[in-house]
């Protein structure tokens, strides 16, 4: 397994930025690093950033946020970005699963409830969907750095992830591993001001501080609850990927060819 240092980069203005490959799979060999990057919306990416990312040869970005959050938090580009953005139309959460979930939160039992009740139907949000279908045609098609964000970078994009790094063998542990450094990697702290500031705009200060830090934080019950969903459907990760995502086993075998050494 790479080490965090080595996976997460200096960006001052995008929450959450790292490669989540270099991951060993089933069968032998690891993810290959460099290809596979996540991170928040870089609606406060600096000139620094953006010549860091143009540096990364990224050729895909997949907008997993809604037409509504693209609209408020448009994502700075450089003058040399020239990558595809897929993004389907529509509502991807109402609002960012954080923020949806906040509704009327007082205390941290009834925010972490709302989180698991959020992520248990994330599997099925028809635009959501959408546009992970596009994210899996373009892994198969393309070989060349990509990279999958929506508000925050936690929600939404770890179940982006998840999906992902299942489908090309990464052990559930490890999948969970990656998805458990958002509360370590990065400007952590700063990311929960931001997040309380916009939580209690809209549905007020009497929310705890210790809510606000389950809202705005990853648990491994959320996206348990997320997998649970899939399970219960389908079985595991490909059975749903192949009946409700659209992945083919000519797919799958394009991604183990681009993605795993």
């Amino acid at each position: 397994m790479t080490m965090l240092a080595e996976r997460v980069l200096p960006l001052s203005g995008i929450h959450n930025f790292r490669d989540y490959g270099g991951y060993a799979v089933e069968g032998g060999g690891r993810l290959r690093d460099a290809m596979l990057w996540r991170s928040a919306h870089h609606e406060a990416a600096t000139d620094d950033d953006l010549a860091m990312l143009d540096q990364l040869g990224i050729e895909t970005v997949i907008d997993l946020r809604g037409d509504d959050e693209r609209a408020m938090h448009p994502c700075r580009r450089s003058d040399n970005f020239s990558a595809r953005v897929l993004f389907a139309g529509g509502v991807t959460a109402g609002l960012a699963p954080h923020l949806q979930a906040a509704g009327g939160a007082i205390d941290v039992e009834t925010a972490r409830a709302r989180m698991i009740d959020t992520y248990a139907a994330m599997p099925y949000r028809p635009a959501l969907v959408a546009t992970l279908r596009l994210y899996l045609a373009a892994l198969a098609e393309y070989d060349a750095p990509s990279l999958v964000h929506c508000v925050a970078g936690k929600d939404r994009t770890g179940f982006a992830v998840a999906i992902v790094h299942r489908l090309l063998g990464v052990h559930e542990d490890d999948l969970m591993h990656d998805y458990l450094l958002t509360n370590t990697a990065g400007k952590i702290e700063e990311r929960i001001a931001q997040g309380a500031a916009h939580i209690r705009s809209r549905y007020g200060a009497e929310i705890r501080d210790d809510a606000i830090r389950a809202l705005m934080s990853v648990n491994p019950a959320y996206l348990d609850a997320a997998l649970a969903t899939v399970r219960r459907d389908h079985g595991d990760v490909p059975s749903y990927a192949e009946a409700v995502l659209n992945f083919t086993p000519a797919m799958r075998e394009a991604l183990l060819d681009r993605l795993v050494v």
